[in-house]
């Protein structure tokens, strides 16, 4: 049995602390499938595609990551892929609990789906999508916090 995992996020933008997730999970991995999940209680900056568009330009260089979207149930979706894992990034104590609900949740809905938590790189314990938006909005310097692909993309739209 192959060792695929998912790693599922908005990721609207991706941020260096999820390619520090992602980069990492991928030396554990056999394969590891990156997913937008559209959730509709946020307001995203990105369409699906244009995240998924960013995440595969900064991800071309891991040959066993690939990049998917789906907007239905994370254990659906790892029993439709196959998926034994999901990777979840922590960045700090506060996100243990939220982390820990979504966990049992996921447990309860599928038990063939491990999920396995990563402390994120401490360089990037602080940092969040949100706030990686706010700084862009108001032309705040966001270098060394994101791909700079990234960086050029939350400019435009900022500036549009």
């Amino acid at each position: 049995m192959r060792k695929l995992a998912i790693c599922p996020g908005s990721f609207d933008p991706v941020t260096n602390g999820h390619l520090d997730i992602i980069r990492r999970g991928a030396k554990v991995f056999e394969e590891i499938v990156v997913t937008v999940f559209n959730n509709q209680s946020k307001s995203p900056l990105f369409t699906v595609e244009e995240r998924k568009q960013l995440l595969e330009e900064t991800l071309k260089d891991l040959p066993n990551v690939r990049v998917d979207s789906s907007s239905g149930l994370l254990m659906d979706y790892a029993s439709e892929i196959g998926a034994t894992a999901v990777i979840r990034g922590l960045r700090a104590v506060s996100d243990f609990e939220y982390e820990m609900q979504i966990t049992s949740m996921n447990r309860k809905l599928n038990e063939e789906v491990e999920t396995l938590f990563m402390m994120t790189n401490t360089k990037y314990s602080f940092l969040s999508s949100s706030m990686i938006k706010e700084a862009a909005k108001y032309q705040g310097n966001i270098s060394g916090l994101v791909p700079e692909l990234v960086e050029k993309a939350l400019q435009k739209k900022y500036n549009a």
